[in-house]
């Protein structure tokens, strides 16, 4: 819990949700609060000496993310009733700053721990508390008003209609389906909609399930937000004390494509680690899961979905350890599909029912296609002359019968930049350089 007196107008965190960390895990004070066994953190203090040669009970702490006093003290005290560590003195007062090293017997006992598991870092999170927090997380989730989405989606031309459509499919939570033909935003629109939620979400470093431990922390996908309070009013630094084995980061989006299979929605387990790598959905609890480009993956489509129909009705998911052992976990997060294909070809109605929101992104019509190009035109720092588009479309699209797609001003601008650079002349929309951008690039669509 936030100190006494902490004030969420202040907000010294810069957080974009504080009262997030009304829910946030409080430090372990003994070892019953941690939830894990004394084996399973003898063997992480094990590993740690194992690598480092020698550590004190502070280092063995930090590299297990939790506190010496009244935990980490314990696990060494056991080591060293078991003469698995002697004390090779150290410098200061307490047993904190003593220098710890592995006998030869607890050299053998490291040995045979990192057969089990080559892990060593922060201790995990045991499923059971893991899922208590991600449900508790789940409803600090922030609405989404109007005036949110319109600033979120700013940054592109979106029709009021498909805002208004939008806006009741984010706030869901739950599922939306977004179709149409390429090139008209549908990916830009999925990233958009992840950050316009904003807010922290927790995230374990990793979790433990019988002793197996999964990495779930990825910092490709996860961005630590620092818990530093600034000073009191004293001049006092005050600082937020929480489970050091959870990081507080912003809502998590992950975007997957044609990589996607059915065994990368599992446990991915490592014969020479011998510890997990947690699945896609796992690491966007809290935040958003996109499948774009649905429907060019290798697994079939329908397998595809029927893997998500559970998760979607209950909003659980089942894992499988390679024991066999199958364990619940929260699927917490919006899950989008993006496709160029129909969705009546993918997948039958039964699937398609449980999808709430099935938005159709379309083609721009003419004035939003004039914006587009105003737009990009600007950010490319060329003059927009609007009598070029109309020239664009009366000599290109109408005569050929093409359809408009959003993408098309930002590739015909990089292609008129191109030529610009070739003539060594500035990039405008001139007849000759929209015609020769339009002849290399219109030919075929």
């Amino acid at each position: 819990m936030p100190p006494a007196g902490y004030a969420y107008e202040d907000n010294p965190f810069k957080l974009e949700n504080p009262s997030v960390l009304d829910i946030a895990p409080g430090e372990p004070k003994s070892l019953e609060d941690t939830g894990l066994r004394m084996g399973l953190l003898a063997d992480l203090g094990l590993k740690f000496l194992y690598y480092a040669g020698t550590g004190t009970g502070v280092a063995i702490a930090e590299s297990m993310c939790l506190p010496w006093s009244g935990v980490v003290e314990h696990v060494v005290d056991f080591l060293a009733a078991e003469k698995l560590v002697d004390l090779r003195g150290g410098k200061g007062f307490g047993r904190a700053s003593v220098e710890f090293a592995l006998t030869e017997k607890g050299r053998e006992y490291a040995r045979d721990a990192l057969t089990r598991s080559t892990y060593v870092g922060p201790a995990p999170v045991p499923i059971e508390q893991y899922n208590a927090l991600i449900s508790s997380q789940t409803e600090e989730t922030p609405v989404v008003g109007q005036e949110d989405l319109v600033a979120a989606l700013g940054h592109l031309t979106v029709s009021a209609e498909l805002m208004d459509k939008l806006g009741p499919a984010v706030n869901s939570g739950r599922s939306l389906f977004l179709y149409g033909p390429p090139g008209n935003g549908k990916t830009s629109l999925a990233e958009a909609i992840s950050h316009m939620f904003g807010g922290e979400v927790f995230v374990p470093h990793c979790l433990e399930i019988d002793n197996q431990i999964i990495k779930v922390f990825d910092r490709i996908i996860h961005t630590p937000v620092p818990l530093e309070m600034g000073r009191d009013a004293n001049g006092r630094r005050q600082t937020f004390e929480m489970d050091k084995r959870w990081s507080l980061c912003r809502r998590p989006a992950v975007v997957v494509g044609g990589e996607l299979t059915l065994e990368t929605l599992d446990l991915i387990y490592s014969e020479s680690t011998r510890f997990y790598e947690a699945p896609f959905q796992v690491k966007a609890n809290g935040g958003m899961l996109l499948i774009d480009d649905f429907g060019r993956q290798k697994v079939h489509p329908t397998d595809l979905l029927n893997r998500w129909i559970v998760p979607l009705e209950k909003r659980v998911d089942f894992l499988t350890l390679h024991t066999g052992k199958k364990f619940e976990i929260p699927f917490d997060q919006l899950l989008v599909f993006s496709t160029n294909l129909d969705p009546k070809e993918l997948v039958d109605e039964a699937f398609l029912r449980r999808i709430k929101y099935k938005i159709e992104v379309g083609n721009p019509d003419e004035e939003s296609y004039r914006e587009i190009f105003r737009r990009v035109c600007e950010a490319a720092g060329i003059p927009y002359v609007d009598q070029a588009i109309t020239y664009l479309v009366e000599h290109y699209y109408k005569p050929r019968s093409m359809e408009m797609r959003s993408c098309h001003p930002r590739d015909l601008v990089s292609l008129i930049r191109d030529a610009a650079r070739y003539r060594q002349i500035p990039p405008a929309l001139s007849k000759d350089l929209l015609d020769q951008a339009c002849e290399v690039f219109l030919v075929n669509l």
